[in-house]
């Protein structure tokens, strides 16, 4: 598999994206995908969507609808890691599918480790809770 931050295929799309471009980014889930935008100089992103993942893979239409929304200029795929670098068991599925986007849209995919994003998120959730704002689910 690809290291993090390394272009998702062997391609002509999987190259670097334009540093003042707009990106999508996707976290791929079992049964969700979650989407957000920002710009690829890491000025921050907003979440955007979440879309549904059938037995018969993503709900394409609804991808379809937010490339042609955002015009992105490149793809970025969160690469699910444990805190210790190891594989996570939706990887596979998080390669296959950041494969697939540069299939589709022939652009630059490129695969970012996630376990920083992972370990802010959690603290920012423990954080909302004892502030009373968030409950567990």
């Amino acid at each position: 598999m690809p290291e993090p931050g390394a272009p998702a295929a062997d391609s002509a799309a999987a190259g670097t994206i334009r540093r003042d471009g707009t990106v999508l980014g996707f976290d791929v889930g079992h049964r969700r995908i979650g989407v957000a935008v920002g710009s690829s100089f890491g000025s921050g992103a907003r979440a955007l969507a979440v879309v549904d993942v059938h037995a018969q893979g993503p709900d394409w239409p609804a991808l379809d609808r937010l490339h042609a929304e955002w015009r992105p200029h490149g793809l970025v795929v969160g690469d699910p890691l444990t805190l210790e670098g190891a594989d996570q068991p939706n990887r596979k599925r998080a390669h296959a599918f950041a494969r697939e986007l540069c299939a589709r849209y022939t652009l630059p995919v490129v695969l970012v480790d996630e376990r920083s994003s992972s370990v802010e998120a959690a603290q920012r959730f423990a954080g909302d809770r004892a502030a009373g704002r968030k409950r567990r689910r």
